[in-house]
């Protein structure tokens, strides 16, 4: 008998997660059974049919329309909405990722009903609990069954915090497995649409920023230091700035002036962002995801932010946490601008196979 399996996303970010795995699953249509649960937690105009056309997966099977509002709010829509569907389901096993809202709203939801739980990316710690990320993965992995690990961290964190080897697994990471699937869909597309291809063409060489985390860009005065941070940065390469909607509110309300050396944009899609940053000189962010991708594909990153769940990007990749000092930051985009940033290597296991070690205990612990 097929097992059925819930794949829970909340976010654009999350269905890249999910998708390696909805392929794995496509690949074992004789043991699985899958349903796609978009919570609606972000709305986002990118995501049309295209998208998932892009990302191999069919469009999802329900719809929880959460909304907006406040942690509180957001969370407490997304179990009410998910309830009557898991009731309804009653699936083998509801499948979370990362470290969003819908994450930890779908896995209270599943295990009040009695459904096993496995959260995929558990594990990974910034040790900041004014993070609500970090508060969503200590919730999630204090009461998920079954465990999926990107980096020996998690599973020495997951140990330490007395779950049993027999639940954790380290089998890479499906975001990876995603990188390199469309990665490689890029190389056949015709890019001559993409906003990027015209910005390469007028910037030759290139630094691309990313903004977006509420301790950078809602405090005025962090917000305009690290502005000008990147002004000196940009003196010497051009940089290209994919402006998060609250940020850019944030920029207009602090009256912060951009120089013509920043190039700003809109949110770039998937495959668009993907182009630009691919090739840049030095990718300058505050995301989490980003600093893994950009270590899969060797690329210098510096990542402005005073911690990171993702230790293995520091210790292994190409990323150097340089926080929010603007001089920290101006000397190691000085080295990576220069050639002498630092050089890393891909991680153990993000061999683009994740999804499919994934599926593999899935079908032996179902």
């Amino acid at each position: 008998m097929k097992k059925l399996i819930h794949l829970v996303a909340g976010a654009r970010p999350n269905f890249m997660k999910i998708a390696p795995i909805v392929r794995a699953l496509q690949a074992r249509a004789e043991r699985f059974d899958f349903r796609i649960v978009h919570t609606g937690q972000h709305y986002d105009r990118e995501m049309s049919d295209v998208f998932f056309e892009e990302l191999g997966i069919p469009p999802p099977d329900f719809h929880l329309d959460a909304g907006g509002g406040s942690h509180a709010q957001q969370t407490a829509k997304i179990m009410l909405a998910y309830e009557g569907i898991a009731c309804d389901d009653s699936p083998a096993c509801v499948v979370v990722v990362g470290d969003v809202n819908s994450t930890l709203a779908c896995s209270i939801v599943a295990k009040k009903l009695h459904l096993k739980v496995a959260h995929v990316e558990a594990g990974l710690r910034s040790g900041d609990m004014t993070m609500p990320e970090e508060v969503n993965r200590l919730v999630t992995d204090a009461i998920s069954d079954w465990f999926f690990v990107t980096e020996a961290a998690g599973v020495e964190n997951l140990l330490r915090e007395g779950k049993a080897p027999r639940q954790v697994f380290f089998v890479g990471h499906v975001m990876v497995d995603n990188l390199f699937y469309q990665h490689d869909r890029l190389g056949r597309a015709d890019r001559a649409a993409f906003q990027s291809e015209a910005l390469k063409a007028r910037l030759e060489r290139y630094g691309v920023v990313t903004l977006h985390r509420p301790s950078n860009v809602d405090d005025p005065e962090a917000l305009r230091a690290i502005i000008g941070a990147l002004a000196r940065v940009s003196r010497d390469l051009p940089l290209v700035f994919p402006v998060h909607p609250r940020t850019r509110a944030n920029l207009q309300a602090a009256g912060v002036e951009i120089p013509d050396s920043i190039a700003l944009t809109p949110p770039l899609s998937y495959m668009d962002f993907l182009n630009l940053w691919k090739d840049a000189a030095v990718v300058m962010t505050d995301s989490g995801g980003l600093q893994e991708e950009t270590t899969a594909l060797g690329v210098a990153c510096l990542t402005m932010r005073e911690n990171t769940e993702r230790p293995v990007t520091v210790e292994q990749g190409t990323n150097v946490l340089v926080g929010t000092d603007p001089e920290r930051i101006v000397a190691e985009a000085v080295k990576a601008i220069g050639g002498h940033g630092k050089a890393g290597r891909r991680p153990e296991l993000w061999d683009g196979r994740a999804a499919e070690r994934i599926v593999d205990e899935l079908a032996r612990v179902l």
